[in-house]
């Protein structure tokens, strides 16, 4: 009798082609592996991916296009102006006198009774904590730490459900999406990673970049918030172009340029 072939074991760096992966997400990974180790090799990445090296080759010389890393001989090394995903607490109190300003700018801007659509983040945060001269508003977040700032005053808060992202407590995914949708907020306070006036507003994370596309779609008003170090930058996810919001704030650093653009495309700017 003949014995029955056993089948190879699965190794760990397999898992990413089991999981099926969308592009945006394998992408994503391999930004992170060149953050992590400094440098990645087509080889290596065919075989934690469990794809072609042809397919690899694709999606480096794709990342390379979008300025997010630079190509080399077998593989691919990192970029400075690449941005990663850091946890929320390491951004906390990064340019943390500008996020205040910015914080007490934005509030301005809400009137009492408002339905606020507030994304995840560090000036998000500063956001909501600014809030305190309010009675009568309705939040929607997609936060956890927000909805927990919040949770002992008059408002009515609504989180959206959706899968946890450790690092940002923030929710996303489809179940987020869905409920984004089916709301209509008056003002959006939007923090990016990265804001660069040709490739628009951009995310280290894909499943944050496609909520974020959805609050944007649903609100009112759109208003970017986020500290001068943030403009000329550009990361792996697109959330919207440019030229879908309405205001920016951010802090009296922002480079003349960066002005320049941002006025060019008649987008209110307001510096603190």
């Amino acid at each position: 009798m003949d014995t029955p072939m056993r089948k190879p074991k699965t190794s760990t760096s397999d898992t990413s082609n089991r999981e099926g992966l969308l592009i945006g997400e394998r992408r994503q990974r391999m930004l992170e592996l060149i953050q992590r180790d400094g440098r990645v090799l087509v080889s290596e990445l065919s075989d934690i991916f469990g794809i072609s090296r042809i397919t690899i080759r694709k999606d480096l010389d794709y990342l390379e296009s979008k300025g997010l890393l630079q190509r080399s001989h077998g593989g691919a090394l990192p970029r400075s102006s690449v941005l990663i995903d850091p946890p929320l607490k390491a951004k906390e109190q990064h340019q943390l006198k500008e996020k205040q300003r910015i914080a007490a700018a934005a509030v301005k801007l809400i009137q009492e009774g408002q339905c606020v659509l507030l994304d995840s983040g560090t000036t998000t945060t500063a956001i909501a904590r600014a809030l305190s001269g309010f009675t009568n508003l309705t939040i929607i977040t997609n936060a956890v730490n927000i909805a927990t700032e919040l949770a002992e005053t008059d408002f009515d808060v609504i989180l959206t459900g959706g899968t946890l992202r450790k690092s940002s407590f923030s929710l996303a995914g489809p179940i987020a999406e869905d409920m984004i949708r089916e709301i209509h907020a008056d003002i959006l306070f939007l923090g990016v990673d990265g804001f660069d006036a040709k490739a628009g507003l951009t995310t280290p994370n894909v499943l944050e970049a496609r909520i974020n596309r959805a609050m944007v779609h649903t609100a009112e008003k759109v208003v970017m918030v986020c500290d001068s170090t943030k403009f000329g930058r550009r990361s792996l996810s697109l959330i919207v172009p440019a030229d879908a919001i309405h205001t920016v704030i951010t802090d009296s650093n922002l480079p003349a340029d960066q002005e320049e653009a941002i006025r060019g495309l008649g987008i209110e700017l307001i510096l603190v």
